[in-house]
């Protein structure tokens, strides 16, 4: 465990920062030569790996859920230096995150195909995305357990062992990606199969090496088994924290799931576009992304520890980093949208598609980036129901118009994302004022400490 209620900030912040953009950086890296590798078999390849894509943020919602819940509690627990209590957390998270996986496989097999006969541009696309999504959702089912393992270990402060098993499943899947997918020397090509299989194929050996840190009977956090009897009282503490934080990426996938359908018209060259400049954007992210991963843990142990102070301060210099970092990308979408796109796929339409949609969003990357650290400090609360409800006022003014207006003479896909814009807008305001809100309300627990 290390301790994150003394010290600078600022370096805690770098310092954990540091270790999530590492894996994050490897992670975008992956990302994007696997669309290279799969831009490489066409558009329709491109738009049903897309599709396929969508349901990574209903991994995402649940995951955060599990991620979030266990990272608070034990962040509060290493605070208060309550050891058995943490520790009883992460055993508990680890039976919950088990039952959750086994059931993400049931359902995610059962409607595979319904759900890319629904979204897909036509029947190629749709064949593909199912393909895909043969080997992608076993995948994703092994990651719940992984996610607990690792949202555990940064409620302790400790971001090494995450860091090292995901950047070497990263770059494993890397390597097996284009084997796979192009039949290299197997010369029995499966195509953009072949790009999941080598993401199930990682995630396995990962899941496996992760174990491996709880064994030793000195660690910090180890597994016992006289702890693994169903508490669904620390479960409902874990989900009534981390549901409203999930239900943030499930808003996220309502999003996409409304660009996907009102997007069908435009073709797949359209639904492509789109699905690249989403991982251009995912991409430019990551480093806020990992500064999330560091703001909750750092301001979760200064809220065990009753340091007041200090958990405003943490606030305010990961959003000033958070900020400073997406201006820097915005500036670099406006000027290098096309060429990015470009890199990823030949055909003129897809590229004026993507481009085009880069250059617009990006307008609302600066103030995302601010949300985000503000839900990051929800989370450390232990309050996340605010973070949601700005979320939900966003898609809400995204979704709704967004249908309206896709049965008008004219309609255009651009008309989304200026929406985007004015929505985002709305909930930048509203996140903040009830975070200031909450710090009023949960850190008047002591005096403001000079710092």
């Amino acid at each position: 465990m290390e301790d994150l209620t003394t010290g600078s900030l600022t370096r805690h912040l770098l310092k954990t920062t540091g270790f999530m953009l590492v894996t994050m950086v490897f992670q975008t890296l992956y990302f994007l030569i696997d669309l290279y590798w799969v831009g490489r078999l066409g558009k329709e390849a491109v738009a049903g790996v897309g599709i396929a894509g969508n349901l990574t943020f209903i991994v995402l919602a649940i995951t955060q859920m599990l991620g979030v819940g266990v990272t608070t509690l034990v962040s509060h627990a290493a605070g208060q230096r309550d050891h058995p209590r943490a520790l009883y957390v992460f055993n508990q998270s680890q039976v919950l995150s088990i039952v959750v996986g086994v059931l993400f496989l049931i359902v995610g097999m059962s409607v595979r195909i319904p759900y890319v006969d629904i979204l897909g541009a036509d029947a190629r696309t749709a064949s593909l995305a199912s393909d895909y999504l043969l080997w992608y959702i076993p995948a994703m089912a092994l990651q719940f357990g992984m996610v607990a393992m690792g949202a555990a270990l940064r409620g302790t402060g400790n971001f090494k062992p995450g860091m090292i098993v995901s950047t070497a499943s990263v770059i494993l899947n890397m390597l097996a990606a284009p084997f796979l997918i192009f039949g290299w020397l197997t010369h029995h090509p499966f195509g953009v199969a072949g790009a999941a299989m080598s993401t199930l194929l990682s995630v396995a050996i990962a899941s496996v090496w992760l174990t491996l840190y709880f064994l030793p009977p000195d660690s910090y956090l180890k597994f016992v088994p006289g702890d693994w009897r169903p508490d669904f009282t620390v479960w409902k503490q874990m989900l009534g924290i981390g549901l409203p934080a999930g239900a943030e990426f499930a808003l996220l996938a309502v999003y996409l799931f409304v660009v996907y359908i009102v997007s069908r018209p435009f073709g797949s060259a359209a639904q492509a576009g789109f699905g690249i400049g989403m991982r251009v954007v995912q991409a430019g992210f990551m480093p806020v992304v990992a500064l999330g991963f560091a703001v909750a843990p750092v301001a979760g142990q200064n809220f065990g520890a009753r340091k007041a102070d200090r958990v405003r301060l943490t606030f305010r210099a990961a959003a000033l980093m958070a900020a400073g970092v997406m201006i820097v990308f915005t500036v670099i979408c406006r000027l290098l949208a096309a060429p990015m796109v470009g890199f990823f796929s030949s055909d003129t339409q897809v590229v004026a598609v993507g481009a085009e949609y880069l250059r617009i969003v990006c307008w609302t990357f600066a103030g995302s980036g601010i949300i985000y650290v503000g839900s990051s400090m929800f989370q450390a609360l232990g309050h996340t129901m605010p973070a949601l409800v700005a979320s939900f006022c966003r898609i809400a003014l995204v979704a709704v118009p967004a249908f309206i207006m896709s049965g008008m003479p004219g309609f255009q896909l651009r008309w989304i994302w200026y929406l985007s814009i004015a929505a985002l807008i709305v909930q930048l305001t509203l996140n903040l004022l009830l975070l200031q809100r909450e710090m009023r309300v949960r850190l008047a627990f002591a005096p403001v400490e000079r710092t």
